[in-house]
């Protein structure tokens, strides 16, 4: 059985993937279930980061041929920066946050992600947002051998079936992360 690890708020960072409007929007065709129910789960969680003076940073998927990426090549509607939909959702307040732009699933790939987290002597994230089965799950792998201590939220990721969502989470509760809802980050932290 694997370690579980507690959250230590002095040396943890919310990580809030790709809640852009593409994922996020009614009027999205590309829209995950339960969008609204998860957006208030995540809204819960900034503002107890916040509340905190703990660190939140927002990921933005958008495709790049540039960065060698076969996005353009899986997928036969792509993100692009100067899509509407591309941007953050409306619903989400960026106040001094800092939003990472990624061009793969993975949010550390190709970024400053993981200097900005060291820099700010983060050692453990709680991962939400869309999609559970792809950039939240190969971010969280990422982060697990990076070697931080991840905290993957069932209640505050989405994906497209209740069966990749929970694939996902069987598997990362097996070998990179522990798993959590809403409620027990909130208690961690202190509401």
């Amino acid at each position: 059985m694997p370690k579980r690890h507690d959250i230590q708020k002095e040396h943890c960072a919310l990580l809030v993937i790709d809640m852009q409007k593409y994922f996020c929007d009614q009027m999205s065709d590309a829209c995950v279930p339960d969008a609204g129910m998860l957006m208030k789960k995540v809204q819960q969680l900034i503002k107890s980061f916040r509340t905190h003076k703990l660190p939140v940073f927002f990921t933005r998927h958008i495709d790049d041929t540039e960065k060698g990426s076969l996005m353009f090549e899986w997928w036969s509607e792509n993100i692009l920066a100067d899509d509407p939909h591309s941007a953050l959702s409306d619903e989400l307040i960026i106040a001094s946050d800092i939003v990472i732009t990624k061009h793969q699933y993975d949010a550390f790939l190709y970024t400053d992600l993981v200097e900005q987290l060291q820099k700010r002597e983060i050692k453990q994230v709680v991962i939400c947002g869309v999609l559970t089965n792809l950039c939240c799950e190969s971010t969280a792998r990422s982060a697990f051998m990076r070697g931080f201590h991840v905290f993957f939220l069932d209640d505050g990721t989405r994906t497209y079936t209740e069966d990749m969502h929970k694939a996902s989470l069987l598997n990362l509760s097996y070998g990179f992360a522990t798993i959590v809802n809403t409620q027990d980050v909130l208690r961690a932290l202190g509401r």
